[in-house]
């Protein structure tokens, strides 16, 4: 069978590139007390690591938790891809996807506190062509029937994704097709063909994605409903308006160098091919791979930085990232932001009264590009985190003062239950080790 006529699974937008759709990623964690040095052992995630990989569910899998600012533990099992000889390790490349989103958020919020954004700031001062725009009547309507947007969009909106702007994995009707004629697609997965994606290049730069997003309708009025959307993309083009440096430039100087985060990036190097994993399609009881890392379409120069799907990393990389938040924006002595900064960005920013009926994140917060704890039963008080297509998830417990991130290749995210219940995973070890420690597990 040729890859070209190779045939996947029928995906959905929503499945392929939802980062951690409707699974309840930080919900029911209880409070733990830690201790100051890492040596829970985690049996049972380890075993889970290991039967996805004996049973060929994955290639690789990999886990990394760490308390404070001390250096993670790494759990991992398998290669990086099926039939490979290279284990995966802290430093394997994997496709982050909308784990993004939160780099990009606290990205923006360290522009707030620079002064060069305001959290309730209306886009138009910033990208003039959001100055007037329009909403459709019905969410998968015709484009014709519009009316004017009450309220302008704020930067707060982008970052909570209640702008009323859509998505090619989200939206519907006559909407979608506009954005795919328009270029409005900020995420790649394959070089083939895939079921559910209509081919068509994306915009050529931020600039071009912005004026095209702009001179269509809005699907909801801002503020009003939170709906899964490009507003982490656009603030891409936020960020390099405001702070004069593209986004990428933008992380590399104020985050990435900062932090030693070496193994970050939105083009992979060709010189790294050989750290990066494949990834798969699981479709009837095998993985078909759909981006192999030797002919990856992360290779490829991106139309621009998609602050919202766009980065490859490494698990010790992205673990420097929730570590410097664990920290409230200081990572080992180096501050990244303020904490007051830090704080604000992993808190609840929706605006009041916004509608969450039926969507991922009902019952929870949301805050700068990441879902945040509201202090309940379903949704406790200290978490902040997003996942990614291709399986990974991240988050940080600030009130128990630890981080962790879960790592694979699949997409889509759904088609296994292993991102979804990461955060189960990891706690039920420490409840374990807690219960048998007598009170205190030795994370």
């Amino acid at each position: 069978m040729t890859t070209d006529k190779i045939t996947l699974p029928a995906f959905s937008r929503r499945s392929v590139l939802g980062a951690i759709g409707a699974s309840s990623l930080l919900a029911g964690m209880p409070k733990i007390a830690f201790a100051s040095s890492l040596t829970t052992q985690f049996p049972s995630l380890t075993k889970i690591i290991n039967e996805y990989v004996a049973e060929k569910k994955v290639a690789g899998m990999l886990a990394a938790i760490g308390m404070g600012q001390n250096d993670p533990a790494i759990i991992s099992a398998g290669t990086q891809k099926l039939g490979g000889e290279k284990p995966v390790d802290r430093n394997t490349l994997w496709r982050l996807y909308s784990q993004t989103k939160p780099v990009t958020g606290m990205a923006v919020m360290m522009l707030i506190e620079d002064g060069q954004l305001k959290l309730d700031q209306p886009l138009a001062d910033i990208l003039p062509e959001f100055s007037n725009m329009r909403v459709l009547q019905n969410p998968e309507g015709s484009l014709a029937e519009t009316v004017a947007a009450r309220t302008q969009i704020t930067i707060r909106h982008l970052l909570t994704h209640t702008a009323g702007l859509g998505y090619t994995i989200i939206s519907k009707g006559p909407i979608l097709k506009a954005y795919f004629a328009k270029g409005i697609t900020p995420g790649v997965v394959s070089r083939m063909p895939i079921p559910g994606f209509e081919p068509g290049a994306p915009t050529p730069d931020a600039a071009t994605f912005s004026k095209n997003l702009a001179s269509l309708p809005l699907v909801y009025e801002p503020g009003t409903r939170w709906s899964y959307s490009v507003s982490l993309d656009l603030l891409s083009y936020v960020v390099e308006v405001a702070s004069g440096l593209p986004l990428d430039e933008f992380l590399q100087k104020r985050m990435f160098d900062p932090l030693g985060m070496k193994d970050t990036f939105f083009q992979l190097p060709a010189d790294r091919v050989q750290d990066f994993t494949d990834n798969y399609a699981p479709f009837a009881g095998k993985l078909l791979p759909i981006d192999p890392a030797e002919n990856s379409i992360f290779l490829d120069k991106p139309a621009f930085a998609f602050g919202g799907a766009g980065l490859v990393g490494s698990a010790a990389d992205y673990d420097k990232f929730l570590a410097m938040l664990l920290g409230f924006g200081t990572y080992k002595g180096t501050a990244i932001m303020h904490p007051e900064t830090a704080k604000l960005g992993m808190s609840n920013l929706l605006p009041a009264g916004v509608d969450m009926k039926g969507t991922w994140v009902v019952n929870h917060g949301f805050g700068a590009g990441g879902r945040v704890g509201l202090g309940t039963a379903v949704s406790p008080a200290g978490t902040y985190g997003w996942g990614g297509a291709a399986g990974t998830s991240a988050f940080v417990d600030t009130s128990n003062g630890f981080r962790a991130g879960g790592y694979t290749q699949y997409m889509p995210s759904n088609s296994y239950p292993f991102q979804a219940d990461f955060p189960k995973y990891v706690y039920a070890d420490l409840i374990q080790q807690m219960s048998a420690g007598g009170g205190k597990t030795s994370l």
